[in-house]
């Protein structure tokens, strides 16, 4: 059986990753694949209750260094439990944020090297990497406009960071679609979903044509 493949949504807030997750995932049970659907911090049970530690404001006091540890657990069990079996039977994972954030949220803009959240990455989840990164890059005006729609003012404690954190973050990801060109693919995240959905699929095409 061939191995599946993994398939990551990375951006800021207000990107639009949880609408062209779901998306992408019917789009690809259409053509008759196998497809999990899953996110991060989360997926599993234990995972899941990391994330409410991380997202809800009781965690007010933790720094880049608790965060950073925090989600590569949540991580390490969402691998072992649900990613690496479902891509060892065949299946299409697609995953609401991974490593990359790690290295965007706690790394740059947390203050972090990168060398330490990939070392911490390389012992937690075996150093797994996604074959595509789908990079939404949104303007801030836009994702501001997302956000206020969706959360009002109850956005989560990550969300609710300054806007020069923020920038950090965008920041932070064009620069890692830069250096690795081969794995990220940046998609104009401004548009209508349908819009953005076309252009995630043609990123994936040889993708596609690989696995028919």
């Amino acid at each position: 059986m061939n191995r599946g493949k993994f398939i990551t949504f990375e951006g800021g807030e207000g990107a639009g990753k949880s609408t062209q997750v779901r998306m992408l995932g019917a789009a690809l049970e259409q053509r008759g694949l196998e497809v999990v659907i899953t996110r991060e911090p989360g997926g599993t049970s234990g995972a899941e209750r990391i994330r409410e530690l991380l997202l809800t404001n009781e965690g007010e006091g933790w720094g880049a260094r608790a965060e950073a540890l925090l989600f590569a657990a949540a991580r390490s069990d969402h691998v072992e439990q649900l990613i690496e079996p479902a891509l060892a039977e065949g299946k299409w994972v697609i995953c609401d944020r991974f490593l990359d954030s790690s290295r965007a949220y706690q790394g740059a803009a947390g203050g972090l090297n990168d060398d330490e959240i990939m070392a911490i990455h390389g012992f937690g989840s075996a150093g797994l990497l996604p074959d595509l990164t789908l990079l939404l890059e949104v303007s801030p005006g836009v994702a501001a406009q997302r956000l206020a729609a969706r959360d009002g003012d109850n956005a989560d404690r990550i969300g609710a960071k300054s806007s020069s954190y923020h920038a950090s973050v965008a920041a932070a990801f064009r620069t890692f679609a830069d250096q690795e060109p081969d794995r990220f693919a940046r998609i104009d995240g401004d548009g209508e979903p349908a819009s953005i959905h076309s252009a995630v699929m043609t990123a994936l095409e040889s993708m596609l044509g690989r696995a028919s």
